[in-house]
């Protein structure tokens, strides 16, 4: 079979287009806040976790 040249090209188009228009209202959160709430999730769970021991 032969092969389809430019397909690639026609799928990430729309992507490109998708990706392109911002949302200005869209909140923005920063990557330190976002890293604070991993660290933060991570020490809840594991207190959680030490608090209530599985059985």
């Amino acid at each position: 079979m032969a092969k389809k040249k430019g397909e690639g090209f026609h799928s990430a188009a729309g992507l490109i287009r998708y990706f392109d228009e911002e949302n200005e209202k869209s909140p923005k959160i920063p990557p330190w806040a976002v890293v604070a709430m991993c660290i933060g999730a991570t020490v809840i769970v594991t207190f959680a976790t030490w608090y209530w021991p599985a059985n």
